[in-house]
């Protein structure tokens, strides 16, 4: 796992207080698709549970792994009793139970490649769904996106995580879809998205980014550097997209 991969558990608390939980048209949309009741799901990177919640609210018995024990611990303190946190990455957990539903939320850029769909597939019963989705935050007016670059410039080229596999961001089809169509193991694969639209203080809008690893894995005197920099540029409450990009795919059937 990179140094980005494995920033987050410094921040656990901020996380949960400034990243935003997900929608219910997110499950509908999960639920549509695998076209029948769900009733067991396995997290790939669970952070404080964010997207937990969301499933095992609609009664999917959750399965949540995270490899950053503050997290965990954070996970733990706001998911119902009937999810199971694991700390494990990825990569550790083994074959055995198998899941109507294997889920990453903005998660899966940080599991290694190698052997990735096959190590899904291995969790997933046959007909079973995988999902993805996550997406960034950007400043909604044009003059505020730009004045929040400048004043990021100095630290930071950019604050987003690129494609794992290179897909330049105006194809139509992203990754971790490009790389669903190219695998034996899935099916069915569709690409969507779900519009979201937030307004924050200047104040939470710092604390937000202040949870992601671009800046996290920065010194500590150039993260107060560029935070107290990009707070000067911002108005005192700034509207964001967070547009959630959703993948879903179905693992074929065993023949």
């Amino acid at each position: 796992m990179s140094d980005r991969a494995l920033s987050f558990g410094a921040r656990a608390e901020a996380y949960e207080r400034f990243r935003p939980g997900y929608p219910d048209r997110l499950f509908d949309m999960v639920a549509a698709y695998a076209g029948h009741p769900l009733r067991t799901a396995l997290e790939i990177g669970a952070g404080t549970g964010k997207a937990t919640r969301l499933f095992a609210r609609r009664g999917i018995v959750v399965t949540a792994t995270e490899p950053d024990g503050a997290m965990l611990a954070e996970l733990r303190k706001h998911v119902p009793a009937h999810v199971t946190a694991v700390r494990a990455a990825f990569e550790d957990v083994r074959p055995g139970e198998r899941y109507g539903l294997v889920y990453a939320a903005a998660a899966l850029h940080w599991t290694s490649p190698e052997g990735r769909w096959a190590r899904v597939a291995g969790l997933l019963e046959p007909g079973g769904v995988f999902a993805s989705f996550g997406g960034p935050f950007r400043p909604a007016d044009p003059a505020v996106e730009e004045a929040v670059r400048a004043a990021r410039a100095p630290f930071l080229e950019s604050d987003e995580v690129p494609s794992p596999d290179g897909t330049p961001p105006e194809h139509t089809m992203q990754w971790p879809g490009t790389e669903l169509q190219r695998s034996e193991w899935f099916t069915d694969v569709r690409q969507s998205l779900i519009e979201r639209h937030l307004t924050l203080s200047a104040r939470d809008y710092v604390g937000h980014l202040s949870t992601i690893s671009a800046y996290l894995v920065l010194p500590a005197a150039a993260r107060r550097q560029v935070f107290e920099q990009i707070a000067r540029a911002l108005p005192e409450r700034i509207e964001l997209t967070a547009d959630l990009t959703v993948h879903l795919a179905r693992r074929r059937a065993e023949g």
